[in-house]
């Protein structure tokens, strides 16, 4: 998947929580997310927070739907909000391969 497919895929689906989504869909539209947070937090504190707020919906649905692809709940995703250890495990859970042999209802 190409960086403006990716892009399109993830505002297309904007608050679907079901399906899932390739390891390149994820993280074309993340390193998206990350330089459109740079360009707003460069603007001001009003452009980033209204960028954070029209972005939270897709890329928590796109990391659910990673998840799910990988073979997991998408309830995994709240490993995020353990202290310290939470946000690398949900990097490395996020950065599996795909499984097929495994349907996440």
């Amino acid at each position: 998947m190409t960086f403006q497919d990716s892009i399109r895929t993830c505002f297309s689906k904007y608050a679907d929580f079901s399906g899932r989504a390739s390891r390149s869909e994820y993280w074309w539209f993340f390193l998206f997310l990350v330089i459109v947070y740079c360009v707003a937090a460069v603007i001001g504190n009003v452009a980033y927070y209204l960028v954070a707020l029209g972005t939270f919906l897709p890329s928590l649905a796109a990391a659910v739907r990673r998840l799910r692809d990988s073979g997991r709940s998408g309830w995994w995703v709240l490993i995020g909000l353990v202290p310290f250890v939470g946000g690398i495990v949900l990097i490395v859970l996020l950065a599996q391969e795909s499984r097929d042999d495994v349907l996440v209802a």
